[in-house]
């Protein structure tokens, strides 16, 4: 392993969790870029590339891509880093009292942050709450009261705040909104109303805080598995053998309940949970057992500095560098068509996001709450 990384035998850091938070970013980059959208251009139709790209964009309302999963990805590895920041400051003698003043105090900043990121576009105040960084704010604050309770109730109460909604969603009266699986007349739909006076946009709803809390409990719970003193093979059968059940059950709930990600539907919470539990399994198996852990610093990289490079993306840096790039990119591509100069440039954007991050990175400037 890179020297210049804290080692994975430490047990307050996993190289694994690194790289997983890193990929999810990674992929965020990808999409702020452009590089995705080039993938279904009609050019790519009936291709593999065009089969490719509509994994990397979200379903239209009900069923699965791998794009679906990368927000549950994001607030589940959140999760599971929780134990291992926790216990940190809490062995230097923190108290509960300081560590929950430090989880409010983060939840409000990232509700903030989420909330702005809407004023940005329209130049307005804007009040939504439908990003990953509002809903984060729900989710950890809700994740952080739950970690010193056993296990057994934090597995209780994620499956009573999924329950909770579903009921919402099926038994909500008012006239218009009543129909929980269609698109604007749903329950989430009316909360969005109520909440802010608009609708959440794209379907999206602000609701989807609650059922999703579930992703940041689980990752809490895995966190403590990986921080355990099991031997790994346990720890990976755990994980692996939980998020199966997860795959499978939300698939089979399907029929019963879609899976919709614009409504955070249950099938959909459980699926992609599932999925969360297989993947950091699968990375943990490789990175931090399998020594496989010089590639995955790549990803590390940008998992160093999550909130950094999402702020700046979302706040137009892919916009400056693409302005930058482009005339290069032009000069070079152009002459192969318009679609390889766009291709070429979301490439170039797509990496002097992540050399931005290797540049903070080398400088040891991590930019958290």
């Amino acid at each position: 392993m890179s020297n210049t990384l804290l080692s994975n035998q430490d047990q307050n850091r996993v190289l694994s969790i690194d790289f997983f938070r890193g990929f999810t970013m990674f992929m965020l980059v990808g999409e702020f870029s452009g590089f995705f959208d080039t993938l279904v251009q009609p050019s790519f139709d009936g291709s593999i590339i065009s089969a490719i790209g509509q994994q990397l964009h979200h379903v239209e309302w009900i069923g699965l891509h791998f794009w679906d999963l990368i927000q549950p990805f994001f607030m589940f590895i959140v999760g599971v880093a929780m134990p291992f920041s926790m216990t940190r400051r809490w062995n230097r003698g923190d108290s509960w009292n300081k560590t929950f003043r430090h989880a409010v105090t983060r939840s409000l900043l990232l509700l903030f942050l989420g909330w702005a990121l809407y004023c940005i576009g329209p130049g307005k105040i804007t009040f939504r709450f439908t990003n990953v960084l509002a809903q984060l704010s729900v989710t950890y604050l809700i994740a952080f009261l739950l970690m010193q309770k056993a296990v057994k109730w934090q597995l209780l109460v994620s499956f009573l705040l999924i329950l909770a909604s579903d009921l919402l969603y099926r038994f909500w009266s008012i006239d218009g909104f009543n129909q929980p699986f269609t698109p604007d007349h749903n329950f989430g739909s009316w909360f969005d109303l109520a909440l802010t006076g608009t609708p959440g946009g794209g379907y999206w709803v602000a609701f989807n805080a609650i059922p999703t809390t579930a992703h940041t409990i689980w990752g809490v719970i895995a966190g403590m598995i990986l921080m355990n003193e099991w031997s790994p093979r346990k720890k990976i059968q755990t994980l692996a053998i939980a998020g199966i059940i997860g795959v499978v059950a939300g698939y089979s709930m399907n029929p019963f309940i879609p899976i919709i990600k614009h409504i955070c539907t249950s099938s959909f919470v459980i699926v992609s949970g599932g999925w969360c539990l297989i993947a950091l399994a699968i990375s943990y198996w490789l990175i931090d057992v399998k020594n496989f852990n010089k590639f995955p610093v790549f990803f590390a990289i940008v998992g160093m500095n999550p909130l950094f490079i999402y702020l700046f993306a979302h706040t137009g840096g892919n916009n400056l560098l693409e302005s930058i790039a482009k005339p290069f990119t032009n000069a070079l591509f152009g002459i192969f068509g318009e679609l390889s100069a766009q291709m070429a440039l979301s490439l170039t954007v797509w990496a002097m996001m992540w050399y931005i991050c290797y540049f903070l990175y080398k400088r040891k400037v991590f930019i958290k709450l």
